[in-house]
């Protein structure tokens, strides 16, 4: 079995009023060998109980993406 990189994994989060909301975009990320990347910014709207709900079935489901992690 071949070892694994270490990994990162770049998230953020934030509660606002959520009629405050006009648009979400992407963040950019910056490179150690200058290149950029940039991280997809998701929305999660509901109650506290809700968005804790989503936001754990989100992670789930991204690191379905990735079994061999």
């Amino acid at each position: 079995m071949l070892a694994m990189a270490n990994l990162t994994l770049v998230y953020g989060l934030r509660l606002l009023p959520s009629d405050e909301i006009a648009a979400v975009g992407e963040a950019p990320i910056e490179l150690k060998n200058g290149n950029s990347a940039r991280v997809t910014m998701h929305l999660l709207e509901g109650s506290r109980e809700q968005i804790e709900a989503q936001l754990k079935q989100s992670i789930d489901a991204f690191f379905d993406f990735f079994p061999e992690i």
